[in-house]
């Protein structure tokens, strides 16, 4: 064979590669198309389907509800729902369509909202159907979901709806039952006053059906994200977005991945910006580890360079294109492996420090760094919005270094997401305790008094309230409005986007329960614990707005009433219910004030 022809089947050859090792990669990280998981579980044979009167069925459902794949659902069928909001409030209903045929690839359609002369453009709706992802359960002892699963098998397993996507098309099969998410925004400049609008799903074997809506739009306002008072502190993972998006770190491709993902946190009041001061400060738990976003040389001469050019990337990006700036959590000087990584000039290799707060090498390797971090940070003028943070530590392990920080720079914030200790609250700028701990009250007036944070937290260890992919939904608002229930200042949750292998499909991971490590989707997708995550703290800034006004109205029997139902939110009130009762019996009053 000539050159010419050789070449021509190498690059041949190379292309096929190509395009197979694409397919692959597609097929690993999907992000529009995909095909979910086989649904094992006991389920409605054709027998219960066919008994259906009509081909396929569409009616209004409940957000409070996770409706399974292949059963049909049970619903007592409504065309219509009515709905109430604020102005600027997002307000979610649910719909199901069912069928005992297959209908090909179906569409849905929104229509404008109407009051008169006055409209909510369709552009302020977004629905999507709701798919399906594979979950499991909480510990054995039904008391947690904390704990390494290496083996999927010992879990009980099955698919339960949760992700929100973001394709207006999908086949829809044979005894199949679909789920679609509604959510609207409603503008903050609405007309007060009766809106109704239309869902409508339309298909290749599907004749249009629509779901007729209204909402109720209050003269009442509810600000904007960025000017709620609640503290929202839901920690990113860019490293998982460079994984799962296949870009390299930090690239422009990297930075377009992550703009939509970070902008629905900012919309949800995302107050901080998670950022990682050192190699794997959590043992790298997560699929993706965080790496360290400066870089530390130990120079020839023994002396110490500092590169930021990724911190500051991370940050400008966050603060001026996403418009999350509150604050810059840097984490962490005491991880859960006590070695400091560094490049070592004289060998040309990375090397660890290995020492434990108290140590004299362990003040030098973080005091260096420290002195030279505050004057970096004031020069871009960031400093009075950045906190050295650290979560779960000891007593101990703590003191020492608040030690070394003041002694750094005494005007350094610092925070700790972790257990309640009397004897450091009053140096922490933000302190965030575990569900189920509360500040003194005479600690938390003085916390205000001196501006500090006082937040809570939930993560792995919580059977109830919790968003992983098999809780009740209303648990994720529940969870969002225990805060103003337990008199913190907010929330805190330790990852939304730490995504599993394959996120799109699977939600179970090596350890924790399902869905503990994230509530966002690549898409980016939404998903029901999210949306619902966001009513609860929406709800948390209407009670706050209506307390002020029934106090200075002096409405003391709704504010009584108001603040009884905001009792229910705390552990053991209320037993007999559900968290949907109260979350609804909650909103219901709020609406009606």
């Amino acid at each position: 064979l000539s050159i010419f022809v050789m070449k021509k089947i190498f690059l041949f050859v190379l292309a096929l590669c190509s395009l197979y090792a694409g397919a692959q990669q597609a097929d690993r990280f999907p992000l529009h198309q995909f095909d979910e998981l086989t649904d094992t579980k006991p389920h409605d044979d054709a027998t219960v389907w066919e008994q259906l009167k009509q081909t396929a069925c569409f009616s209004w459902g409940s957000t409070d509800v996770r409706y399974r794949k292949l059963d049909v659902p049970d619903i007592s069928r409504k065309s219509s729902l009515r709905l109430k909001g604020w102005r600027g409030e997002r307000v979610n209903a649910q719909a199901v369509l069912w069928t005992k045929a297959d209908l090909g690839k179906v569409r849905i359609e929104v229509s404008d909202l109407t009051n008169g002369k006055h409209r909510i453009p369709a552009s302020a709706v977004k629905a999507g159907f709701v798919r399906y992802v594979m979950t499991d359960e909480l510990n054995k002892d039904g008391q947690g979901g904390c704990g390494h699963r290496p083996n999927k098998a010992d879990w009980d397993s099955s698919l339960v709806a949760d992700m929100i996507d973001i394709n207006l098309e999908l086949p829809v099969k044979a005894r199949t039952t679909q789920p679609i998410w509604m959510n609207v925004w409603i503008p903050s400049d609405s007309q007060p006053g009766i809106y109704r609008g239309k869902l409508s799903v339309s298909g290749e074997k599907l004749a249009k059906q629509s779901l007729v809506f209204e909402i109720k739009v209050s003269n009442r306002v509810l600000p904007a994200p960025a000017d709620w008072k609640m503290y929202v502190d839901l920690w990113q993972n860019p490293y998982a977005v460079a994984r799962y998006y296949q870009v390299p770190l930090w690239s422009k491709e990297h930075f377009d991945a992550m703009r939509p993902i970070m902008r629905m946190l900012a919309d949800a009041g995302q107050r901080t910006i998670t950022a990682s001061i050192m190699h794997k400060p959590w043992a790298g738990q997560t699929q993706d580890h965080y790496d360290s976003m400066i870089f530390r040389m130990k120079q020839l001469d023994g002396t110490w360079k500092f590169d930021y050019t990724v911190f500051d990337k991370w940050v400008d990006f966050m603060m001026n294109e996403v418009g999350i700036d509150d604050l810059i959590s840097c984490y962490t000087m005491v991880p859960w492996d006590l070695k400091f990584d560094y490049y070592d000039q004289a060998t040309n290799r990375v090397l660890f420090v290995e020492a434990k707060p108290g140590d004299r090498v362990y003040a030098d390797y973080w005091g260096t760094f420290l002195k030279d971090f505050a004057r970096h940070l004031k020069a871009k003028g960031w400093f009075e919005k950045t906190a050295i943070s650290m979560d779960e530590r000891p007593l101990k392990d703590m003191q020492e270094a608040i030690k070394v920080v003041k002694a750094a720079d005494p005007g350094f914030k610092i925070m700790l997401a972790g257990n309640y200790h009397a004897e450091i609250q009053s140096d922490l700028y933000y302190l965030c305790i575990p569900y189920g701990q509360v500040f003194p009250q005479e600690v938390k007036a003085e916390r205000e008094r001196k501006g500090q944070i006082s937040t809570y937290y939930t993560c792995c260890t919580e059977a109830f309230p919790n968003i992983f992919t098999f809780s009740s939904p209303a648990e994720a608002a529940w969870t969002a409005i225990h805060a103003v229930a337990g008199g913190y200042d907010g929330y805190l949750r330790w990852s939304t986007m730490s995504w599993p292998l394959d996120p799109l499909r699977d939600s179970r991971f090596r350890t924790w329960a399902a869905g503990d490590t994230y509530c966002l989707y690549p898409g980016p997708r939404s998903s029901i614990r999210f949306e619902r995550l966001v009513e609860g703290l929406q709800c948390c800034e209407k009670i706050l707005l209506l307390r002020e006004e029934l106090t200075r109205r002096k409405a003391t029997r709704a504010l009584d009433k108001l603040n009884r139902l905001v009792g229910n939110f705390m552990p053991g009130n209320s037993t007999a219910k559900t968290a949907a009762a109260v979350v609804n019996e909650l909103n219901d009053y709020v609406n009606s004030l």
